[in-house]
Formats: C-alpha cells, sequence, structure tokens
C-alpha cells in the first residue's frame, strides 16, 4: 500500500442512491449493509438491509459473504464511507452509497419500517 492508503485507507467505489437502486433491481443483487445505529434503523431503511452498526462492523464482519458485492449505507454517507473502507481493507468488494438514507428518500427510492 501507498502512503495514502495507509494514511487514509483504501480507496471505495461510491454509487449514487439511483445506482443501488438499479443493482437492486437489474443487477447482481448486492448485500445492503446500513451501518447506522438500530433506532435509526428501525425508522426507515432499504428493504433487505442488514443492519450492523459502525461500532459492531469489525467483530461482525464475519457475518458478511466475500463473494458478493456489499454497499454500505448510513443516515448521511459519513459512516457507510468509514465501515466501506473497513470492509475494503479486509478485501470485501464494497461501494459506499454517496448521501446515504438522505440521498435515497430524497429520490423517494422504496423504503420499509421497523
Amino acid at each position: 500500500m501507498g502512503f495514502l492508503s495507509n494514511l487514509f485507507g483504501p480507496s471505495v467505489p461510491k454509487l449514487t442512491a439511483t445506482d443501488v437502486n438499479e443493482k437492486l433491481k437489474f443487477g447482481k443483487h448486492p448485500l445492503i449493509v446500513d451501518v447506522r445505529q438500530p433506532d435509526e434503523f428501525r425508522q426507515v431503511h432499504i428493504a433487505g438491509a442488514k443492519l450492523i452498526p459502525l461500532n459492531e462492523l469489525r467483530k461482525r464482519m464475519k457475518e458478511l459473504p466475500q463473494g458478493r458485492e456489499i454497499v454500505c449505507v448510513c443516515a448521511s454517507g459519513s459512516r457507510s464511507r468509514s465501515a466501506a473502507k473497513i470492509l475494503a481493507k479486509e478485501g470485501y468488494t464494497v461501494f459506499d452509497m454517496q448521501g446515504g438514507m438522505q440521498a435515497w428518500r430524497r429520490m423517494k427510492f422504496p423504503v420499509q419500517k421497523g
């Protein structure tokens, strides 16, 4: 790894909410990993998303499939970027959804509650 990768972690590809919606509808059906807190997740989340709060990610990483694309999601994109870097460093194929659930809801894509 280069100096910047060591300093900031690996670079992670970003996807827009529209990109993620398209992948879920027509693509490889990535696993959506929501890294918000349980109360945020219960209020609203992407259907089928797996909740793993950012502070639990390192110890729960084994729950995630190595051979499947993973998209990290949070409220606005900050926590998901951190989560995606952690997973990328461990060899996962991972993307960061820009703008998080705020962007998803702004596009009026389907959500689930509970």
